[in-house]
C-alpha cells in the first residue's frame, strides 16, 4: 500500500474529514515517527509492532567479485519487530488461505 491509498482508505472511513485533512494528519503522525527515530526514541504502537533505530559498526567488508577489502562506514537502520496482535491476525489469514 502507498501513501496516497491509505490516505483515501482513512478519507473513505471518515468521510466527516476532507482530503487535506487526511493527509495532514498522516503526514503529522509520519513526521512524529521520523523525529522520535531520529532522537533514538522507540516507537511501540500497540498491537502493531514497535520501530526502533539500530547501529551498524564500522567495519571491513569484501567485495566478492574483486576481493578487495573495503572500508564501510557506521551507519543506521530501522528495526521493526511485529506486535502479538498483528502476527496473530496474519497467520490466521494465512492459514484460512492455506
Amino acid at each position: 500500500m502507498i501513501k496516497s491509498e491509505l490516505i483515501l482508505k482513512l478519507r473513505n472511513k471518515y468521510p466527516s474529514l476532507s482530503l487535506n485533512d487526511t493527509e495532514k494528519i498522516l503526514d503529522l503522525f509520519l513526521n512524529n515517527i521520523l523525529k522520535s527515530l531520529q532522537n533514538s526514541k522507540k516507537i511501540e504502537i500497540r498491537g502493531f509492532g514497535t520501530f526502533s533505530k539500530r547501529i551498524n559498526k564500522e567495519k571491513f567488508v569484501r567485495n566478492p567479485k574483486t576481493n578487495e577489502k573495503i572500508f564501510k562506514k557506521e551507519n543506521h537502520k530501522i528495526h521493526f519487530k511485529i506486535g502479538k496482535i498483528l502476527h496473530k491476525r496474519i497467520n490466521s489469514i494465512d492459514q484460512i488461505k492455506g
